[in-house]
C-alpha cells in the first residue's frame, strides 16, 4: 500500500491561514497524531496568528528525522519566513527535533507537557508489543481505564466526551510507530544548539509524564527560554475550557526580544 504524500496528510480544512503579515503557528500533536485535540486552542490562537495543524502520518515505518522533514516541508509550504511550532507531548519532542534539523524554518517553540528524553525505557519497549497483541477496538476501553492519568481534575464532562469521540480517529500503525520512536529519543545533549525563543508549558498535575520536572530541565538548558507552570492542569490540558493558550503565547511572543538569553518561570492557577 502506498503512503500518503505530505500534501495529502495535511488537508486544507485544518488550515486557518489568512494574513501574510502575521506570524504562522504550526500545531504538532502528541502520540494520538490526529491534531483533533487542538479543537479549543486552534481558534483561540487564530486571534493573533495564522494557524495550521500537522496531523502525523499513520504509517508503520520511518524515523523521527523523517517526521521532522515532513514537518519542515509543511512549514515551508505555509510560511515564507518560518513558523512557531506548538508541540504537545510527542509533538513537543518532534518540534525540538525539527528546530535542531531545520533551524532556518523554526522561529520559535511552544512546548507543552513534553520532554527531551523519557526515563521509563522498559515500559516504552513493552508498550508497542502489548498494543499489537490486543484488538485495536479495545483501545477506547483502555483509555477509559487510564483516563485519570491524562486529564486535569477540573476537566468538564463534555470535554471528556469530546476527547473520547475524537480519539476514535487514531490510526493503529502510526500510534505504535511513534511509541517505538521514543525508545531511542534523547536530545538532552543537543539542547544548547536550539537557538530560537522557547516557551515551555507544563501542567503541575501531569500524571502521565513528569512534564513540570522536564520543563525546569529545559529551562536550565535552552539558551532563550521561559517556563510556564500551569497549576492544577494535567497532561491533556489543551482541551480544558479555562485554558487560553493564545493569551500566554501572544504575551510571550510579543515580549520575546526583551527576554532573550534569560530563563523566567511563571505560574498560573486552574480556574
Amino acid at each position: 500500500m502506498t503512503e500518503n504524500t505530505a500534501q495529502e496528510q495535511h488537508p486544507t480544512h485544518l488550515r486557518d491561514l489568512a494574513d501574510p503579515a502575521v506570524d504562522t503557528i504550526v500545531m504538532v500533536p502528541g502520540l494520538d497524531g490526529t491534531a483533533e485535540l487542538f479543537y479549543r486552542q486552534q481558534p483561540l490562537l487564530a486571534r493573533h496568528f495564522n494557524v495550521v495543524a500537522f496531523p502525523l502520518p499513520n504509517r508503520r515505518f520511518g524515523t523521527m528525522h523523517d517526521l521532522s522533514d515532513d514537518l519542515a516541508t509543511l512549514v515551508d509550504e505555509v510560511s515564507i519566513d518560518g513558523a512557531i511550532l506548538v508541540g504537545e507531548s510527542f509533538g513537543g519532542a518532534l518540534s525540538m527535533t525539527t528546530a535542531l534539523r531545520h533551524p532556518d524554518l523554526v522561529k520559535g517553540l511552544v512546548i507543552v507537557n513534553s520532554f527531551p528524553y523519557l526515563d521509563n525505557r522498559l515500559q516504552l519497549r513493552v508498550a508497542p508489543w502489548l498494543i499489537r497483541a490486543m484488538p485495536w477496538a479495545a483501545m477506547p476501553v483502555v483509555r477509559r481505564i487510564t483516563e485519570h492519568r491524562l486529564h486535569s481534575a477540573h476537566t468538564l464532562p463534555e470535554d471528556l466526551a469530546e476527547f473520547r469521540k475524537r480519539m476514535l480517529k487514531i490510526g493503529r500503525n502510526g500510534y505504535i510507530r511513534r511509541l517505538e520512536l521514543l525508545n531511542d529519543y534523547d536530545i538532552r545533549g543537543d539542547l544548547p544548539q536550539i537557538n530560537v525563543p522557547a516557551l515551555i508549558v507544563a501542567g503541575t498535575d501531569d500524571r502521565l509524564v513528569p512534564s513540570a520536572r522536564w520543563a525546569r530541565y529545559l529551562g536550565r538548558h535552552l539558551p532563550d527560554v521561559e517556563v510556564l507552570l500551569l497549576d492544577g492542569y494535567g497532561h491533556c490540558c489543551l482541551i480544558n475550557h479555562d485554558l487560553d493558550l493564545d493569551a500566554h503565547v501572544h504575551r510571550w511572543w510579543s515580549s520575546r526580544s526583551a527576554n532573550q538569553g534569560t530563563e523566567r518561570e511563571v505560574g498560573t492557577d486552574a480556574g
